[in-house]
C-alpha cells in the first residue's frame, strides 16, 4: 500500500490562517497558553504516529481481520494492533482533550478532531477503539456520579481501559423505543442487565484489560417508549477482579473495517450501575452520539485524504495515451494520465471537496471549544447553536464525500484500483460503513430538518444565516462573494419552504431532508472556499514565496464554484418538488 503523508500544510492553512483558531482559542480561560508552537508540535508528532505506527498495520489488519474464539468468547485483534494501540495510549493521545481533573491534557476539542483525521487516514479500524471510548468518557463526565467518575474516568482517559456504546439490538436501531434489554434493581443498588446488543465496536478485544460498556436498557416499570430508556455502566471485570457475565457471542462478518471488532454482546444478568436519572438515558445517549457523529465525519475526511493521495500518485506515474492537445512527455512512450481532462476532473473534485470539508470540520470543532469554555454565556449559546446545527451536516456530508472520493480515486486507478495491490479498494470498503453507523445519513438529514432547524424556535439557523450575511457584507470584494450570496438565498428559500410545508405535513419535510442537507453543506463550503480564496489572495499580495500553494487555492475555489456549487440549482428544485412523486407509488407499484 502506498505511504500516507499527513497533509500538515493544508491543516495549518485552515486552522491558523483561515479560521485564526489560535486567536479564538486563547480567548478561552482554559486555553490561554495554547499557541502555534504547542499546537504545531502536537500535530507533527501525531503525523509521525499516524504515518509510522498506525498506517503500516492497516493493510495487514484488513487481510487478517479479528478472530473470535467461541470457547473462551474472546477476540484477537490483527497482528500489530495491540503494540500500535499501546504506543498510542502511552503517548497520551487518548487523553488529549479530556479534563485534567482525571488525567486528561485539557487541550482543545478541535485539536483532537485534527488528530482523529490523521488517525482515520492511517488506520480507520484501529482508530475506532479509542474513538468510541470518547463517547463513554463524555457521557460519564456529563452524567456520571462523582464516585463513577473517580473510579472509571482516569483509566478510560489514559487508555488503560476502553469503552463501548451498546445501543442497537437485533430488532431495533434508530427506533430505540423497541429495545428489549432489561435492568432489574438489586439489593446492593446495582442492576442486573440482561439482553443482546449487536454491532458493538470493541465489545471484546485484546488491546486492554478491561472494557466499560455503556448499555441502554429498560427498568421493569419503565414506559414502553424512548421515554423509558435508561443508561447503565457495565464493566467487563468488576472491581474485585471477577468476570462480569457480559460476553461476546460472535463477530459480524463485514465488508470493511475488518480490524475493528464488531461484536454481538450478550448480557446475562451482568452487574451494572445507573448513569444519570432513571428513564433519562436518551439524554445521556445523545451526549455519546453527538461526539461519535463528529468523529465519524472525521473518518470520512480521513479516508478521502488517503484515497486522494493514492490516486494522485498513480495519475502522475501511469503512462497511458497521449494528451488530446499533443504529447506532454515526448521522451516517454505515453503521457501520464494526469494530462487527461476526465482524470483531472476526478482528482480535482476530490481535492476541492476534501479541502472544503476540512474547513467545515475545523470550523465546527472550533465552535465546540467556544461553546464549552467561553466566558460570555451569549457567545457560548451562539457557538453551541452552530455545533448543534452543523453536527448532522458534518457527519452526513463528510462521509458521503469520503465515499465518493474513495470511489472516484479507485476509478482513477482503473483495473489497478480493483486489486488489493494499491490499497484503495480497502478504503472504498472501509468508508462505506461511515454513511450508515451512528445514525444513517438519511437520519442525519431528518435530524437537521426535524430538530435542528427548530432549535431555539429557529434561533440556530437564523444565527448561521446572520453569520454568513454579516461576512458577505463586510467582505463584498472577496472572491466569489456573489456566488456565495446566490447559494445562501437558495438555502434560505429551501429553509422557508420546509418551515412552511413541513409544519403542515411532516412527510414534506422528510421528502426534502436529504437534498436540503446537501444544499446546506454545499452553501457552507462555498462560504468557506470564498474565505480560503481571500486568505490565499492576501498571502500572494503580501509577497508570500508559497506561490504554488496559494495559487492552487485560488484555482480550487474557481473549480468549486464553476463545477460543484452549480448543484444547488437542482437541489433547490428537488426540495421544492415536495413529496408528491415519492409518495405516489403504492406498495404493489414498486414491483410493477
Amino acid at each position: 500500500m502506498p505511504e500516507y503523508h499527513a497533509p500538515l500544510r493544508d491543516m495549518r492553512f485552515v486552522f491558523d490562517e483561515v479560521l485564526d483558531a489560535y486567536g479564538a482559542l486563547q480567548a478561552l480561560p482554559t486555553q490561554r497558553e495554547f499557541g502555534a508552537d504547542l499546537g504545531g508540535a502536537i500535530l507533527e508528532e501525531a503525523a509521525k504516529l499516524a504515518e509510522n505506527v498506525l498506517a503500516p498495520v492497516n493493510g495487514s489488519g484488513d487481510k487478517q481481520g479479528c478472530q473470535y474464539d467461541p470457547v473462551s468468547k474472546t477476540v484477537k485483534t490483527p497482528e500489530g494492533f495491540k503494540a500500535a494501540y499501546k504506543q498510542f495510549a502511552e503517548g497520551g493521545w487518548t487523553a488529549l482533550a479530556c479534563t485534567p481533573e482525571f488525567g486528561g491534557q485539557g487541550l482543545p476539542h478541535v485539536l483532537n478532531m485534527m488528530v482523529e483525521e490523521m488517525v482515520c487516514s492511517a488506520n480507520l479500524s484501529l482508530g475506532m477503539y479509542p474513538g468510541l471510548t470518547h463517547g463513554a468518557i463524555n457521557a460519564l463526565t456529563q452524567h456520571g456520579t462523582r464516585e463513577q467518575q473517580e473510579q472509571y474516568l482516569p483509566k478510560l482517559i489514559s487508555g488503560e481501559w476502553t469503552g463501548t456504546m451498546c445501543l442497537t439490538e437485533p430488532q431495533c436501531g434508530t427506533d430505540l423505543g423497541l429495545i428489549r434489554t432489561r435492568a432489574v434493581p438489586q439489593a446492593d443498588g446495582s442492576y442486573a442487565i440482561s439482553g443482546t446488543k449487536i454491532w458493538i465496536t470493541g465489545g471484546e478485544q485484546d488491546l486492554v484489560d478491561n472494557i466499560i460498556h455503556l448499555v441502554l436498557a429498560k427498568l421493569p416499570d419503565a414506559p414502553d417508549s424512548v421515554k423509558g430508556i435508561s443508561l447503565f455502566l457495565v464493566p467487563k471485570f468488576l472491581e474485585d477482579g471477577t468476570r462480569n457475565p457480559a460476553f461476546c457471542g460472535g463477530l459480524e462478518h463485514k465488508m470493511g473495517i475488518k480490524g475493528s471488532a464488531t461484536c454481538v454482546m450478550n448480557f446475562e444478568g451482568a452487574k451494572g450501575w445507573l448513569i444519570g436519572e432513571p428513564n433519562k438515558g436518551l439524554k445521556c445517549m445523545f451526549t455519546m452520539m453527538n461526539s461519535a457523529r463528529l468523529m465519524v465525519g472525521m473518518q470520512g475526511l480521513g479516508i478521502a485524504e488517503s484515497a486522494y493521495q493514492i490516486s494522485l500518485g498513480f495519475a502522475k506515474e501511469r503512462l497511458q495515451s497521449r494528451s488530446l492537445s499533443g504529447p506532454k512527455a515526448a521522451d516517454k512512450p505515453a503521457d501520464p494520465i494526469l494530462v487527461h481532462p476526465d482524470v483531472r476532473r476526478m482528482l480535482l473534485r476530490q481535492k476541492v471537496m476534501i479541502e472544503g470539508c476540512r474547513a467545515l470540520a475545523y470550523f465546527t470543532g472550533l465552535h465546540l471549544d467556544v461553546a464549552h469554555d467561553h466566558e460570555d454565556a451569549k457567545v457560548r449559546q451562539q457557538a453551541d447553536d452552530l455545533v448543534q446545527l452543523l453536527t448532522p451536516v458534518v457527519k452526513a456530508f463528510l462521509t458521503d464525500e469520503g465515499f465518493a472520493c474513495a470511489n472516484e480515486g479507485l476509478q482513477v486507478l482503473g483495473g489497478s484500483g480493483f486489486t488489493e495491490d494499491w490499497g484503495i479498494e480497502q478504503l472504498v470498503r472501509d468508508c462505506r460503513i461511515t454513511r450508515i453507523y451512528e445514525g444513517t445519513n438519511g437520519i442525519q438529514a431528518l435530524d437537521l430538518v426535524g430538530r435542528k432547524l427548530a432549535l431555539g424556535g429557529g434561533r440556530a439557523v437564523r444565527g448561521f444565516f446572520a453569520l454568513v450575511e454579516g461576512w458577505l457584507k463586510a467582505n463584498p470584494e472577496a472572491p466569489h462573494a456573489a456566488a456565495v450570496g446566490k447559494a445562501l438565498k437558495q438555502l434560505q428559500q429551501a429553509t422557508l419552504w420546509i418551515a412552511s410545508e413541513g409544519m403542515k405535513d411532516p412527510e414534506q419535510a422528510g421528502a426534502a431532508s436529504v437534498p436540503y442537507l446537501r444544499l446546506f453543506a454545499l452553501t457552507t463550503l462555498a462560504w468557506l472556499w470564498s474565505r480560503m480564496a481571500q486568505t490565499a489572495q492576501a498571502a500572494l499580495q503580501g509577497g508570500s514565496s508559497e506561490t504554488v500553494f496559494y495559487g492552487a487555492k485560488l484555482k480550487s475555489a474557481d473549480f468549486y464554484m464553476a463545477r460543484v456549487l452549480t448543484e444547488t440549482d437542482s437541489l433547490l428544485a428537488e426540495v421544492l418538488a415536495g413529496k408528491t412523486t415519492l409518495m405516489a407509488f403504492s406498495e404493489e407499484e414498486f414491483a410493477a
